[in-house]
């Protein structure tokens, strides 16, 4: 409902209940001194509504989102621990994307992605979506905060994007390492490989019929999103199943 409409039925209610205290409706009250003396209580009563669902306008969340070079700082905090020489990408082609997500305490949260610098502008739209649509976050923070671990990063439900590492297994480099992935509540939306649940404490989530806000399904608001922008889900992966994974080539 519109802050206006919510304004209007807010003046109706006063209207009825001023015309309660008169102890007829407002069609039937004699005219004379007692209509004014309760016209004038009304319009009172209206202006106020108004002026406070005006206040309610301006205090509504807006979603912002801004992309700059990495600061020499993080470049210093990332430097041997989610990136070093010999990554696929340098830091040069990579950028601080700060946006804003709803948390789980239904809070707007500022959160911190890095990303490949071709990939900030579809990733800012696409959780401008997910901000639109409430879609709750955890956490939104550099993996340099959990060591560059993918792991601890996991068991912390953290939302994050780029981290210099090749894929578990093999000595390809993971779509993270060049800062065109992301991994969205990774606890709620674990990798699915046969029987195997990354991380493993998510285990029971990954029985995807399992309700919560924060899970993540085929054709919903999030997968929308991010479809929108030409990325891809891992969850549509014949396999594994990884339904915290979108990247910008599918991989």
């Amino acid at each position: 409902m519109s802050v206006r409409c919510r304004a209007l039925r807010a003046v109706a209610v006063v209207s009825i209940l001023v015309a309660a205290c008169g102890g007829r409706s407002g069609a039937a009250l004699a005219p004379g001194p007692v209509t004014a003396s309760l016209a004038v209580p009304a319009q009172r009563a209206a202006v106020r509504v108004l002026r406070a669902a005006a206040l309610g306008a301006a205090e509504v969340a807006v979603y912002r989102a801004r992309t700059s070079a990495i600061p020499a700082r993080m470049r210093r905090r990332m430097i041997g621990v989610s990136w070093h020489p010999g990554c696929p990408v340098g830091l040069g082609q990579l950028r601080l994307l700060r946006l804003s997500y709803w948390g789980f305490d239904h809070a707007v949260h500022q959160g911190q992605l890095i990303v490949n610098v071709s990939a900030a502008r579809p990733l800012a739209r696409a959780f401008g979506l997910l901000f639109a649509a409430r879609y709750p976050i955890r956490q939104m923070r550099a993996v340099d905060v959990f060591g560059g671990s993918d792991e601890r990063s996991m068991r912390a439900d953290n939302t994050s994007a780029f981290n210099c590492r090749r894929i578990p297994g093999t000595m390809v480099w993971s779509e993270h390492a060049y800062g065109l992935a992301v991994d969205i509540n990774p606890f709620q939306n674990p990798e699915v490989a046969g029987g195997a649940v990354d991380p493993p404490a998510a285990a029971a989530w990954a029985n995807r019929p399992r309700r919560s806000p924060a899970v993540i399904r085929h054709g919903d608001a999030v997968w929308r999103a991010f479809i929108s922008v030409g990325w891809l889900w891992g969850g549509d992966w014949a396999s594994p199943k990884d339904y915290q994974h979108f990247s910008a080539n599918g991989r």
